[in-house]
């Protein structure tokens, strides 16, 4: 009888997110701004701002398995990423993605609205945290408690109407 042994590595890799895109591009935000950056867009949000500049990622967008994304950013020479949305924590898969790019090494960055809680974001991705204004319409949306979890390096980030 043979066992096969698999890493946890390897799970990682077979998850699925959903995405709206990837590209490659300069960081203009937070303490990362100016440096190249890829950027891997998950699909859906909660929340609708009134300034949205991304509501394409509402809906839509394909199905990825964290392996073929892995494939896809390996062609950008940059190890500096950015998962961003819509909100990337609607997605449970998204974990696997974080844990996936750490082990290849790369920087990760994430950027959420604050609505949805980043107690399980691991220590090492970067958080660029969007809390809404009232001018945004959303802000009875902020789960203020986040920022207790906040650490040194993550960044706040405040859009005023």
């Amino acid at each position: 009888m043979a066992i096969m042994v698999t890493s946890d590595q390897s799970s990682h890799l077979t998850k699925e997110v959903k995405i709206s895109e990837i590209f490659y591009s300069i960081q203009g935000e937070a303490g990362y701004a100016g440096q190249k950056c890829i950027f891997i867009r998950l699909t859906g949000c909660p929340l609708r701002c009134v300034w949205c500049d991304t509501t394409y990622s509402f809906h839509g967008g394909e199905t990825a398995t964290v392996s073929a994304i892995l494939s896809e950013i390996r062609k950008y020479p940059c190890n500096l990423v950015e998962i961003t949305g819509g909100e990337p924590l609607l997605q449970k898969s998204c974990y696997a993605l974080f844990e996936a790019l750490h082990e290849k090494e790369y920087k990760v960055l994430l950027e959420t609205s604050g609505a949805i809680a980043i107690d399980k974001v691991p220590s090492f991705v970067t958080i660029i945290m969007d809390l809404k204004a009232p001018a945004s319409g959303e802000s009875s949306k902020n789960l203020w408690t986040n920022l207790d979890f906040l650490k040194q390096e993550d960044s706040l980030k405040i859009v005023a109407g």
